[in-house]
């Protein structure tokens, strides 16, 4: 069962317009997932839609530069319908698509909620880069940036716009340091003092449970976006 779509709507001063689709209904909340080369990002989705596909109704767009080798995981590992599933391939630098030139990227998300709509959320992955990485707020509404132990624990405090500013921090991966000397309490701190008040999760996403904070805080921003 997924969120309740025939709710009254704010008056246009409280709605921007790209929040509206042309039939007058919330468009779906669209998450940004971004990090480096196998931080966790797509073991993030995947995670993600199993958690909640049952609850909402979810979409996802994956981007690689030459490939779709993040779809067809998706599709191999059936966490949604192949329907609700759209690849990029961005042929440049990730951050080409996800900010600087975003129009792939919005036409595979309008697609989707044209084809399978209404949607609750739509998760957007963008391909594996730098600390550096954002999302275009023109993409998305909010951000999630997954870094890992085995990367180093320096990675929070070199900082970088994808640790200092996404939404939410995701480090992952928590149950390999022992083996790689990373100190999470160290890399707790760090975060912390980075990021101020914005939320900090440390996680193994291979765990049982690992990715319910994650998906709590999905649900979080969902409630707030339902809610305007």
């Amino acid at each position: 069962m997924h969120l309740d779509h025939t709710h009254e709507h704010p008056g246009p001063a409280a709605v921007s317009a790209d929040a509206v689709r042309p039939d007058g209904t919330r468009r779906a909340l669209r998450v940004g997932l971004g990090g480096p080369v196998g931080s966790g990002k797509t073991a993030t989705v995947a995670a993600l839609c199993r958690t909640l596909r049952d609850q909402l109704s979810i979409a996802v767009v994956t981007n690689d530069i030459y490939t779709r080798e993040d779809a067809e995981f998706l599709l191999r590992s059936a966490v949604l319908p192949p329907e609700r599933i759209q690849a990029v391939e961005t042929g440049a630098c990730p951050h080409t698509a996800i900010r600087d030139d975003i129009s792939a990227n919005l036409e595979a998300v309008e697609d989707l909620e044209d084809a399978v709509g209404p949607l609750d959320l739509i998760l957007v992955e963008s391909g594996g880069d730098n600390l550096t990485a954002t999302f275009s707020k023109g993409l998305v509404d909010a951000q999630i940036f997954v870094i890992d132990v085995a990367g180093g624990d320096d990675i929070p405090r070199k900082g970088g716009p994808g640790v200092t500013t996404a939404d939410l921090l995701v480090v992952n991966k928590t149950d390999l340091a022992p083996y790689v000397g990373s100190d999470l309490e160290r890399m707790a701190r760090d975060a912390k003092e980075q990021r101020g008040e914005l939320p900090v999760v440390l996680t193994s996403l291979t765990g049982a449970d690992g990715v319910r904070p994650v998906a709590e805080w999905v649900c979080d921003r969902l409630r707030a976006w339902t809610a305007e």
